[in-house]
């Protein structure tokens, strides 16, 4: 009979947790504590992935993993309340023009609905102040839903599938980039989130840049080596708010070192807030500075 519960690899992929970070922890800490199936390999319980899981919201949030890991449940439960969702103030829609309306749809496991509306303020809006006044704040507000409880995984899953394939169908869309500069777009290993990278490779196809998107989760010598492939003259990087922040300025100065001179380093999203500054990287805090530093490269290159 197979030994229920889930191996290594998928408690990996669900929680965030790497399986080396696992293992140490199990240990040092005696937590978690799989059981063995047949041929000797880790299965973990339901119970166990769903702490880690709390665990890990608890630890973007700048929570010690140490104190949590011994932490008992109920410890770790009134650090990170399952708050109730705020009733809206009075008098209708506020200045989120709508966003509540679309979260609501996703709470509600509306797919349909929710590409319905979101096509409907696309044609509205056009496609530069739909990325940037509907999908960039309804991305973060879908990150804060998520920090505080009030929205679950697969729901966020949920909103990330259909936005992704609403931006991916108009990026297609697009006459092809011809002019420079020419753009790699990726994430280093462990950065899964790809919309920051869709919403930025939207923004600069839309101003004529020639968009090269790789992807999540690249080891920094294939970006290196993709750069020189490509003849690339920026290379962009996306961190999300969920990747930890104090490794952001050793990766950075690690790809600068890689990149010849002349290609610049861009890095966006909400994970490089407290990245301090560095020599021969430009930090991106939203996405008028991702068009402002493209003009920017426009003008010097002209």
């Amino acid at each position: 009979m197979n030994n229920p519960g889930f191996d290594i690899a998928t408690v990996e992929r669900d929680t965030g947790l790497s399986k080396d970070v696992l293992r140490v922890w199990e240990r040092r800490y005696g937590f978690p504590l799989p059981q063995r199936d047949a041929h000797g390999e880790r299965r973990y319980s339901a119970d166990q992935v769903e702490r880690l899981r709390l665990i890990k919201r608890l630890m973007d949030q700048g929570h010690r993993p140490g104190k949590l890991v011994a932490a008992p449940l109920e410890t770790l439960t009134g650090l990170s309340p399952r708050r109730p969702r705020p009733a809206p103030p009075a008098g209708g829609e506020t200045a989120a023009d709508g966003l509540d309306e679309l979260l609501d749809l996703i709470r509600q496991h509306d797919a349909n609905g929710y590409a319905q509306a979101m096509q409907q303020r696309l044609a509205r809006q056009g496609l530069l102040r739909f990325v940037q006044d509907t999908v960039a704040p309804l991305t973060g507000r879908i990150g804060e839903e998520w920090e505080n409880g009030r929205i679950e995984v697969f729901e966020e899953h949920l909103f990330t599938e259909l936005t992704k394939r609403l931006l991916r169908q108009n990026i297609a869309a697009l006459p092809a980039g011809r002019q420079r500069p020419r753009v790699i777009l990726t994430s280093v290993p462990e950065e899964q989130h790809v919309l920051g990278l869709l919403m930025a490779e939207t923004l600069l196809a839309l101003e004529g840049a020639e968009c090269i998107p790789l992807g999540t989760q690249m080891p920094l010598l294939e970006i290196a080596r993709a750069a020189e492939a490509h003849r690339a003259d920026i290379v962009a990087l996306s961190f999300s708010v969920a990747f930890p922040g104090r490794r952001v300025p050793t990766l950075l100065q690690q790809l600068r070192e890689l990149l010849p001179p002349d290609t610049a380093l861009w890095a966006g999203g909400a994970g490089i807030q407290r990245t301090p500054l560095l020599p021969g990287v430009t930090l991106l805090h939203g996405l008028a500075d991702a068009l402002q530093a493209l003009t920017d490269w426009q003008r010097e290159h002209a």
